[in-house]
């Protein structure tokens, strides 16, 4: 079976547990496979945590999820060395960390110190622990929900640890017909147990590399540095992209062009994954009267085609 055959089969079978969402699953896949990190933000109940699980079994990687709370510890996420008599020695018990998925659940329930003990894993893969540096499972994908900000007991994660996140996406509550298949059907969670792997890890791993071969032409390059040009002139936003900022959008369009069953980049791929992109990256300017999505979106409209 070969590697576009794989990956529909893998967007169709998550689809059948997360259902009507299948712009939102493409997404994150295109994520996964553009190496980057998942920010998904929406209520409570409508799904992100199913999302998360249905992708980590059927790639077969092992997964782990942790519940941020306010008392969660740094410790607690990446592992603690404990002294043990019998071996006169201390050793390292890994965190939950030490897996292919990491589902930071209500990742903005906790501390600011806590979500920060993220920042060296999502970035390099690796974490230091008492003075010692410890790699961590390739391929490595962090899935971290957040409730609304304007929820109890929430705090808002650092710029810093925001533009960590290649993408941001919201699920959304589910159509009429979705809803009613949702109801009418089984549980989820037994749903996802009967779940077969579509792809192993090492599909995935030769997917992400794939996604490096994409090709990009001169004038793909020309429009989308005309994007972060724009995001800077401080008409549409307080602060422009970055370039790292830049380079993630090259990476998710060129996930978006594979999933797409093509080799090449177009400018629908830059635009189909620019608002979940960026929009997390960005302020809008006082008096915008949008949201950042649209703000994006806007500007998308106003700078010209290639």
């Amino acid at each position: 079976m070969s590697l576009d055959e794989r990956l529909r089969r893998l967007t169709d079978q998550i689809s059948t547990i997360i259902v009507g969402k299948r712009p939102q699953i493409e997404d994150s896949l295109a994520c996964l496979l553009a190496g980057g990190h998942l920010l998904i933000e929406d209520l409570p109940g409508v799904g992100k945590t199913t999302l998360a699980h249905a992708l980590a079994v059927s790639l077969g990687l092992r997964f782990s999820r942790v519940q941020f709370t306010a008392d969660l510890m740094p410790s607690d996420l990446v592992g603690v060395s404990v002294y043990e008599r019998g071996k006169e020695s201390f050793v390292f018990h890994p965190g939950p960390v030490f897996a292919h998925v990491l589902l930071a659940d209500e990742i903005n329930r906790a501390g600011p110190k806590t979500q920060s003990a993220l920042l060296e894993a999502m970035e390099e893969h690796q974490v230091s622990v008492e003075g010692e540096t410890r790699a961590l499972p390739s391929p490595f994908f962090v899935i971290a929900t957040q409730n609304p900000s304007d929820h109890l007991g929430t705090y808002p994660l650092p710029e810093s640890q925001l533009d960590r996140f290649l993408m941001c996406i919201t699920l959304g509550y589910p159509d009429r017909a979705s809803e009613r298949a949702l109801l009418a059907g089984e549980d989820r969670r037994a749903a996802i147990a009967r779940l077969e792997p579509v792809m192993t890890t090492a599909d995935l791993l030769v997917a992400q590399q794939a996604v490096l071969a994409v090709h990009a032409s001169n004038a793909l390059l020309d429009y989308l540095q005309a994007l972060i040009a724009a995001t800077r002139n401080g008409q549409w936003f307080v602060e422009g992209l970055s370039p790292r900022a830049g380079i993630a959008v090259l990476r998710a369009a060129r996930a978006h062009a594979m999933l797409d069953r093509r080799d090449y980049v177009a400018p629908d791929d830059i635009q189909a994954i620019l608002a979940q992109t960026i929009a997390h990256r960005l302020v809008p300017v006082a008096g915008a009267g949008r949201g950042r999505a649209e703000q994006v979106r806007a500007l998308v409209e106003a700078v010209a085609l290639p």
